[in-house]
């Protein structure tokens, strides 16, 4: 690298006032400050499009209403309103899908970290990787064929597209957050303390459990708030699964019920609904419903993150003063203290009765009175048991559960993809790469698909790369600890955990409707580039954070503006970072369907676009059709999944190696 010479050091700090500096500082500033305008427009168009609904019903008929007909399908012909069955279908499926995915996902992770060798470890971080590069619509295609088949026959039910079937597949699409970021956190306790436990006499469990965990706690509570982030706004997979039927399950328990959540009724109906309809309107609202419901999430795990902190290091707030009460009050506060003294004390005890209670009532409805039972007295008979244990023993039980749960992780990314491989790779060809479909898809082949497929991902890096480096580098290198900081930060995060259906819903109301773009390319283009944006400000700045201090410091010291150390010192060795940020991208941009369901793409065409105005075929979208709607066509929609695997999955092994011949360089560097 170069450095500027000490003899232009007058010259360079007189051009750090002039207006090319403060010209790049603005640009970069308005960068950062775009994904808090996204945030705010897609707010603004989404209540836009939905309060009109309300001239049709209250708020409160909307959000507690127990029927949701908005085409009047029923004997009166009315049509109705409420929401309540949607909003409790996302509820369930969610908090099912996490009591499957948070036991696997943190002890993978503590697998990962504490107990597998180096190789074996870097093997099975691959492995969770490649996990989360599956795009939704091949997890659903996997339900639709497999799981949902499954639980039909060895639960012998109607139809095995049930709520059960959609907690366990989003519970397998969550694993790869909570397993990477709990992995990140645990790791990253510092080996003191691991060795001091040991050399205390702990046992390798008791460290694990008594220092280990609560040393990364904020870290595990992050990955699972993040991975019911990714639950809730889940829309292909659990549209393909869950039997889409608007009904509160008769009982709550009945984890074999049709369920409806919010996502599916947007991803079904939003296509069929007139503009401008009382339906559309309804639509629109479910979308602000949806998005109020991951926003609070995420405000919900800064704080929770945020206290855990306080409370782990110790960090207080700052007091101004003492202040003493009246009277009247300190009674009042003490009387409050006498009251919950004992509860506190008890904590463990009425937590532990409360959760019995709720246990028995699950097994009683899921078995039966007397299975349930049977179960639940099984359950406690290994917990005592297990405490009467030697630490030893407990040790080596312990051990074997956490290794199993990342078998379990293992066999189901490995019936994933041996089931998309066995059955795509027979419908493989070169006629079924190079053709254009035939016969509503069963015949020809999906070449229009895989170049439409480039064409929207190739737009979206193109808009996407320099608003998300921009702002990058403006967060890492300019910004100052302000309030600006944190509102943008804000942004970030919640432009990150937005639903993709909320962004192809945005996109549908702003671009195609509200510009006039039409259902077309360049709106899906746009649509895909917002809803990757995050990604590549994070990897940005986080890649920028990993270049030495002292390096800027001798820039500057030199006489280099702020802009030239940044682009002549900072960036060349963090480009491998930001690369890898931009090729995550990519893999997410091709795999995704919610965001051009209604932007973007056809079903069918016989060629390719002529102009960005012209709509495009797509993979994900081909095959959510070939799948649900064309009779026979699962065979054709297996070998398009399986082209679309191998697209996006090249990308993250991609991806993987780059970080990985990153680190390397870094530590040689440092």
């Amino acid at each position: 690298m170069s450095f500027l010479a000490p003899s232009k050091l007058s010259r360079k700090k007189r051009g750090e006032g002039t207006l090319t500096e403060w010209v790049i500082e603005k640009l970069l500033f308005i960068s950062a400050i775009f994904s808090v305008l996204v945030v705010f427009f897609i707010l603004v168009f989404l209540f836009g499009k939905g309060y009109q609904i309300f001239e049709e019903v209250t708020l409160w008929e909307f959000l507690t209403g127990d029927k949701w007909d908005p085409v009047g399908q029923n004997i009166e012909e009315k049509p109705y309103y409420g929401a309540h069955p949607l909003i409790m279908g996302t509820l369930l499926v969610t908090l099912g899908a996490m009591a499957f995915a948070i036991p696997l996902g943190i002890g993978s992770a503590i697998f990962i970290s504490e107990i597998a060798p180096p190789r074996i470890r870097d093997f099975l971080k691959t492995g969770t990787e490649l996990l989360a590069g599956i795009p939704s619509v091949v997890y659903g295609l996997f339900g639709l064929i497999i799981l949902t088949r499954w639980l039909q026959i060895n639960f012998d039910k109607p139809t095995g597209e049930t709520w059960l079937a959609g907690s366990i597949l989003l519970g397998i699409m969550a694993l790869p957050t909570i397993i990477s970021v709990a992995e990140d956190a645990i790791s990253s306790v510092g080996k003191e303390l691991k060795e001091g436990s040991l050399a205390l006499g702990a046992t390798k469990w008791q460290t694990i459990t008594k220092v280990i965990i609560p040393s990364s706690i904020s870290g595990i509570t992050a990955a699972v708030i993040l991975g019911m982030g990714r639950a809730v706004g889940e829309t292909m997979a659990v549209m393909m699964v869950t039997g889409n039927t608007p009904i509160v399950p008769e009982p709550i328990t009945n984890v074999f019920a049709s369920v409806k959540t919010l996502t599916g009724a947007l991803g079904i109906e939003m296509g069929e609904a007139p503009v401008n309809s009382p339906h559309q309107h309804a639509l629109f609202a479910l979308a602000v419903v949806l998005f109020v419901i991951v926003l609070s999430i995420n405000a919900g795990a800064m704080i929770i993150m945020k206290r855990i902190k306080e409370r782990h290091y110790g960090i207080a707030g700052k007091k101004k003063g003492s202040r003493v009460l009246p009277e009247p009050i300190k009674n009042f506060t003490d009387s409050i203290k006498n009251f919950t003294g004992p509860i506190k004390r008890h904590m463990d005890t009425i937590l532990g009765i409360f959760a019995g209670i709720i246990l028995i009532w699950l097994l009683t409805s899921w078995f039966g009175i007397p299975m349930g039972l049977v179960i639940f007295f099984m359950v406690i008979g290994i917990h005592f048991f297990s405490q009467s244990l030697s630490p030893k023993n407990y040790q080596t039980m312990a051990l074997g559960m956490v290794t199993l749960s990342i078998i379990i992780v293992l066999f189901l990314l490995g019936a994933l993809l041996y089931y998309i491989t066995a059955e795509g790779i027979h419908a493989l060809s070169w006629e079924f790469l190079t053709e254009s479909p035939r016969n509503c898809g069963r015949e020809g082949g999906i070449y229009p698909a895989i170049i439409g497929t480039l064409y929207l991902t190739l737009g979206a890096i193109i808009l996407a790369v320099p608003l998300g480096v921009g702002a990058g580098i403006y967060i890492s290198e300019y910004a100052k600890e302000t309030r600006v900081l944190k509102i943008i930060r804000a942004g970030i995060d919640n432009l990150n955990g937005t639903p993709s259906i909320v962004f192809g819903l945005f996109g549908y109301a702003f671009l195609v409707l509200y510009l006039g773009l039409g259902v077309s390319m360049i709106a899906g283009q746009i649509t895909l580039a917002l809803m990757v944006l995050p990604t590549i400000i994070r990897t940005t700045e986080e890649a920028l954070k990993a270049v030495p201090h002292t390096l800027r410091e001798g820039s500057l010291a030199l006489g280099a503006t702020k802009w030239e150390t940044t682009r002549r010192v900072v960036l060349p060795p963090s480009m491998p970072g930001i690369i890898t940020g931009i090729i995550l991208s990519i893999g997410r941009a091709a795999g995704e369907t919610a965001p051009i369901m209604f932007t973007a793409v056809v079903f069918s065409q016989p060629g390719l676009p002529n102009d960005p105005s012209d709509p495009v075929m797509a993979l994900p979208y081909y095959i959510l059709e070939m799948s649900m709607n064309i009779p026979g066509g699962q065979g054709n929609a297996a070998g398009a999944a399986l082209v679309l695997l191998l697209l996006v999955l090249s990308f993250y092994l991609l991806a993987a190696l780059i970080r990985k011949r990153f680190e390397k360089a870094l530590k040689g560097f440092r």
